[in-house]
């Protein structure tokens, strides 16, 4: 079930990609316009993270998943059926508050129902959303805006019975210890998973108008749909590996896989890029999540998980906010600075941790 709900969730995400450049053309709109209309949902997500963390700290996951449903719901139709920018903006905010409610619902659901296997099966989770990954293109495969809209929403619809059904966990409701946010290793965390997802930002909110300069709608779908398998192979194989080597290797595919894609306009380098992008992804995002399950005790991760989920979605806003400006005055080739800058901010503040702790046994 909570696989299930992972993937739908999923498709929320990347449903609007190959619909972008349909989009582009109908409101005549620009890279910078329609990244800001991408990074809509990330930026509702942040507030679907908190309020939702409010209902899982008391135990109330079922109610969680269910009320994000219903918001997601609303918004996918309000999208299909939107008749200018502002009704489509306002759509977008709905389904990243409902997603929002539903990752800090099936995230706690999976910390409960497995405890000492947190990292394992999170890894799953991923994988599950990276299979969502490729429902969402498939969705938008459909053509037009209205369509895959409706078919989300009747996803939704479907799913439903899933969250209701799911049984009561035998642990306790989840505590908060903000005492977690002021450790580096939730700092190194937050950041890799920021870098994360912001490959998935740039992916779903700017790269679309690239790749319509060669590939129609169902075959920006059909891309999308193989990134999203790779995604969730590297998710599946990082459960297996080290955190932070899985962190490091996956950033810097990222970052050479953005630069590649957008650097060029021929088929052959942007499978290439795609390639880099969805092992990375999955990489990075299971590595970030092991260091934080190492940093914070369960019990006591309601806070520190909020927080994380927030700061790793400011990539996703990141992606297509920043990355649309970057793209639109230095071309899609300065996408691969998003996540070098991260990656050099990662760096410092493992390394300020080590010099920190170097100084404290001099002393």
């Amino acid at each position: 079930m909570l696989l299930a709900l992972s993937a739908v969730d999923a498709a929320g995400y990347s449903v609007i990609a190959p619909t972008l450049p349909v989009l582009a053309d109908r409101y005549d709109a620009g890279p910078a316009t329609i990244g800001m209309l991408a990074s809509t949902f990330p930026l509702a997500m942040m507030l679907g993270f908190a309020l939702a963390g409010r209902l899982v700290r008391t135990g109330r996951t079922r109610i969680t998943l269910l009320s994000a449903i219903g918001v997601a719901a609303v918004g996918a139709v309000l999208f299909a059926t939107a008749t200018g920018l502002p009704a489509l903006f306002l759509a977008r905010t709905l389904m990243g508050l409902g997603s929002g409610g539903l990752w800090i619902g099936v995230t706690f659901a999976t910390l409960a129902y497995w405890p000492g296997q947190e990292y394992l099966c999170m890894s799953r989770i991923y994988a599950a959303y990276s299979a969502g990954a490729l429902l969402g293109p498939m969705l938008g495969a459909l053509g037009g805006t209205t369509a895959p809209f409706l078919a989300y929403a009747l996803l939704l619809a479907v799913i439903a019975p899933a969250a209701a059904l799911l049984p009561a966990p035998a642990t306790g409701a989840f505590r908060s210890d903000r005492a977690a946010l002021r450790t580096r290793r939730f700092w190194v965390s937050a950041i890799g998973i920021m870098l994360a997802i912001l490959a998935t930002g740039a992916l779903d909110g700017v790269l679309p108008l690239h790749f319509a300069e060669r590939l129609s709608q169902a075959g920006i779908g059909v891309a999308y749909l193989v990134v999203g398998a790779l995604i969730a192979a590297g998710s599946a194989v990082a459960g297996h590996q080290p955190p932070a080597r899985m962190l490091i290797v996956g950033a810097i595919a990222i970052t050479v896989g953005l630069t590649l894609a957008g650097a060029t306009s021929t088929l052959a380098p942007w499978a290439a890029g795609l390639l880099f992008i969805g092992l990375g992804a999955g990489a990075a995002q299971t590595g970030a999540t092991g260091l934080l399950l190492a940093a914070v005790p369960t019990a006591r991760i309601v806070t520190a998980m909020v927080v994380w989920s927030q700061l790793g979605i400011l990539g996703y806003l990141a992606g297509p906010a920043a990355g649309g400006v970057l793209a639109e005055h230095l071309g899609y080739a300065a996408l691969g600075l998003l996540p070098a800058a991260a990656l050099v901010l990662l760096a410092l503040v493992a390394g300020y941790g080590r010099q920190a702790r170097s100084v404290e046994q001099d002393g």
